[in-house]
């Protein structure tokens, strides 16, 4: 692969010295461009090479210089990419950078410039970009890399007097952007005091702008100074009382989060057609678990602007969040109706397809739930688009379709080979196929002999079998390989606590496992059981009412009452049990317990 880049970049090289008289001067790179490696979009002003001209994108094209291509240049150029692609990055610099200096060519300066990028070395790459811009003095990508270079060198004096020239030639209608712009590239300053001083220098004849002090308020929140933040974003509602952006930093720089939503609430009260704030609004009701009122205000967006897409997407995941799926099944349809209407290269139907498809399956429509995955397009998806529908195929009892299909999967990751082996297993283990199950399994190991998902999937597995010998071992393997896997010291503490053996040895492997995940309710649902199993009947209640409490689920419901039975609170545990039999009428823990202990809900 190495020796590709090498040849990519030779060649990308050569051209800019095969005295070509061409009017382009962006060159391909295998690095990636500055621009990428940057991740600043292009700030309005341009500096130019003539410190008498005023800053801004001087029109027309920059000549490239008709230069002999030498065996010389060719042997310093390819030595200099090879040097390069082993490490030596300091000499391949150099030499680059000297070629520019000898033969003219921006193309060389930016190669120069993108090595030292691509090693964060700032001093050099600010070395580079300067005689890039003075090359390619019309170049936008050369002056923008160039300004980078100089505000993250801390150079903010020689920035500051061209973000002046920019502000002052700017159009009315340019220059708040402008300012927006100036403030997120300074803000990428090491001395961060100096970068706002800047700031407020550039600023302070603009004052009567809001965008003015929005760029401050930025920036003081950058710095973590809130006060400074919230004074100017005041100052700005002021100035533009419909101002979204000035709303929503005086919502994030408010300590008091329940008065900020109250503000908030009442801006998109008194401003209806502030879209994005009340999304960002939303955003925040959800993140508070105030589901209702989040979706009031997608409701609300979604009656002036019915085919949005983010708002039917959004309303759609926070109806699957509260478990209203006719809701998001109807908003996620909307949402793929509206995109089929009104393409958008930034929007992917992906996940919107996966969970309708999701939501048709648990209803037991497999056949809509077919229909969706079908759509699905995206490359990236299939494997796991395949994995759906071959679960659906076993759930319909086509057990040898739904392999076959598995069968015809090729992928060249490793993690989704890894994922279509665990997927078989769990096909064969729900088809009750335990031994097939367990040969898919350990042929996966034999491949993937490190792979802690697959150990712990064959662990279960052979618990399940009763093959306790096999469980421990590869339980034990995981611990080896991975020693902060807490998973793998539940689970053999929990088989040997169900069994009711090795108690000693089951405490101290489920303390580990607490240990490294305290507030986990299953694993403290395990350390509830083996107090139990020693007799430890009141610390077992104890642990196992927590569990329940952080998450009530059956398994915990089921030896919470046992605990509960074994106390003598039979009608408290006769409840318990007949709750986990309304909502899960086949879970086969509570039939086991019930029966053991001969007692009929």
């Amino acid at each position: 692969m190495k020796n590709v880049l090498i040849i990519v970049a030779l060649s990308t090289l050569l051209s800019a010295c095969a005295g070509l008289h061409t009017q382009s001067a962006t060159v391909a790179d295998p690095a990636g461009t500055p621009s990428a490696a940057t991740g600043e979009s292009a700030v309005v002003v341009a500096p130019t090479a003539d410190p008498e001209v005023k800053p801004g994108l001087p029109s027309g094209a920059d000549e490239l210089p008709s230069v002999p291509l030498t065996r010389d240049i060719m042997f310093q150029l390819l030595a200099a990419e090879i040097a390069f692609q082993r490490g030596d990055w300091q000499s391949a610099y150099a030499t680059t950078l000297s070629a520019a200096q000898h033969t003219h060519d921006p193309r060389l300066a930016q190669r120069a410039f993108e090595m030292a990028w691509i090693v964060k070395q700032p001093e050099e790459a600010l070395a580079a970009s300067r005689l890039w811009r003075a090359l390619a003095p019309h170049s936008e990508e050369a002056a923008q890399n160039y300004l980078n270079s100089i505000v993250l060198t801390d150079r903010l004096d020689e920035a500051r007097v061209i973000f002046e020239r920019g502000l002052q030639d700017a159009t009315p209608q340019t220059r708040g952007i402008l300012m927006f712009q100036i403030q997120r590239l300074l803000s990428r300053a090491k001395d961060k005091d100096a970068s706002f001083a800047t700031l407020e220098s550039l600023m302070a004849p603009y004052l009567n702008m809001a965008e003015a002090h929005l760029a401050l308020a930025y920036g003081a929140f950058a710095n973590g100074d809130n006060v400074r933040a919230q004074a100017e974003a005041q100052t700005a509602l002021k100035v533009k009382p419909d101002s979204e952006q000035a709303a929503l930093i005086l919502a994030q720089v408010n300590p008091d989060k329940d008065g900020a939503l109250k503000f908030l609430a009442k801006f998109v009260s008194t401003h209806p057609g502030a879209k994005d704030l009340r999304i960002a609004y939303a955003r925040i009701l959800i993140e508070q678990k105030r589901y209702k009122d989040a979706e009031h205000e997608f409701e609300t967006l979604l009656k002036t602007q019915p085919e949005d897409l983010t708002v039917l997407y959004m309303l759609g995941i926070l109806e699957i969040q509260t478990n209203d799926t006719k809701a998001a099944e109807r908003h996620l349809t909307a949402f793929i109706g509206a995109l089929a209407n009104h393409p958008n290269e930034e929007r992917d139907p992906t996940s919107a397809l996966l969970l309708l498809a999701q939501i048709a399956e648990d209803r037991k429509d497999n056949e809509t739930a077919l229909k969706w995955l079908d759509q699905v397009e995206s490359p990236d998806a299939r494997v796991g688009v395949q994995i759906r529908r071959a679960g659906i195929f076993a759930k319909e009892g086509n057990v040898g379709g739904a392999r076959k299909l598995l069968s015809e999967l090729t992928p060249t990751a490793e993690a989704q080979q890894i994922q279509v082996v665990a997927a078989e297993a769990q096909i064969l283990r729900d088809a009750n196929q335990p031994q097939e199950a367990m040969a898919v399994l350990a042929a996966g190991i034999k491949r993937f002999p490190d792979n802690t998902d697959l150990l712990y999937d064959y662990a279960m597995n052979a618990e399940k079998n009763n093959q306790l010998d096999i469980c421990e071992t590869a339980l034990r393997k995981i611990i080896e390989l991975a020693p902060k896997n807490q998973q793998a010291y539940n689970a053999l503490g929990f088989t040997f606590a169900e069994r009711n053996v090795r108690l000693d040895e089951a405490y101290a492997l489920i303390d580990t496992a607490l240990k490294l995940a305290p507030d986990d309710p299953f694993i403290i649902d395990s350390m509830g059981w083996v107090q139990f199993r020693l007799g430890k009947l009141k610390e077992a209640e104890e642990l196992l009412r927590r569990a329940y409490t952080i998450r009530p689920d059956p398994e915990i419901a089921v030896h919470l009452g046992e605990v509960l039975w074994a106390k003598g609170q039979k009608a408290d545990a006769h409840k318990l049990w007949r709750e986990v039999g309304t909502k899960d009428p086949g879970n086969d823990s509570l039939k086991s317990t019930l029966s053991r202990l001969h007692v009929s809900l």
